[in-house]
């Protein structure tokens, strides 16, 4: 179904939307104001299970809005296979399907409690609960040799499983990014323009994928490299970091995309 927009805002949280330290978003209030009162479709995108992501969704006023989940594995909010698809289960049966060895080496959320996600991720243990509550992909943490790591996951490639890095854990997937997820929504709105906001490697996708592209400065992370577009402008980098930054790029943007 053709849902309709003139702009749909893609955008990572942690470090970009929400502060690094304090995970606080209230400073970007001015920006999601203005965007609320011109009907701009927000979609969050996240490592977050659609758990955690609909306790943010909520605090924020987005219900109504799709969002991008588990760093693109998946998306809730639209009518979409995705939404009940399998993909976890197929994940942990091929797990289940590694030699033992190579097995033992990796120690996803499905083999830990809630006790220990909360330990190895230092969420609260609410938080950690909905952290494993899991539809689409699959982290954990690999403790075995590089060599190994890569029989690991050579053992999981016929069964459509790949994995990445991002910080300390190795997640397994079937292998969707931000922006495949970012294209579902868009086939969805079909909207007149798009703007992306990241700070991270895993953003890089997203951020090219857009019309505008906006890398938030974050002080505790590498800069990401320079990326396709930011010759030309469409792609532009904050100076602020986290929310602040982000509430000035997107009313920039916004003055020029939608001027009332």
């Amino acid at each position: 179904m053709d849902k309709g927009a003139a702009l749909l805002v893609f955008s990572d949280l942690d470090g970009t939307l929400l502060d690094h330290d304090t995970y606080d978003w209230r400073p970007a209030r001015p920006a999601l104001n203005a965007l609320a009162r011109q009907n701009v479709v927000l979609v969050l995108s996240s490592s977050k299970t659609a758990a955690e992501m609909r306790v943010l969704q909520d605090a924020m006023g987005l219900q109504d809005a799709p969002a991008i989940v588990e760093n693109g594995a998946g998306v809730i909010g639209l009518e979409s296979p995705s939404e009940g698809a399998p993909e976890y289960d197929d994940i942990r049966a091929a797990l289940g399907a590694v030699p033992d060895r190579l097995r033992t080496s990796y120690r996803g959320f499905g083999d830990m409690t809630a006790a220990d996600v909360a330990e190895v991720t230092g969420l609260p243990l609410e938080d950690a609960t909905r952290a494993k509550e899991r539809r689409f992909s699959e982290p954990g943490l690999w403790a075995g040799t590089d060599t190994d790591q890569q029989t690991f996951l050579d053992a999981l490639k016929p069964h459509g499983v790949q994995g990445r890095f991002g910080g300390r854990f190795l997640t397994l997937s079937k292998g969707r990014t931000k922006a495949d997820a970012m294209a579902d929504v868009i086939a969805a709105y079909r909207p007149d323009h798009t703007i992306a906001l990241g700070d991270a490697p895993n953003d890089i996708e997203m951020l090219e994928a857009a019309d505008h592209g906006v890398i938030v400065a974050n002080p505790h992370s590498p800069d990401l490299p320079p990326l396709k577009g930011e010759d030309t402008g469409r792609i532009m980098r904050t100076t602020l970091p986290g929310p602040t930054g982000w509430s000035e790029a997107v009313l920039t943007l916004l003055s020029q995309l939608m001027p009332r």
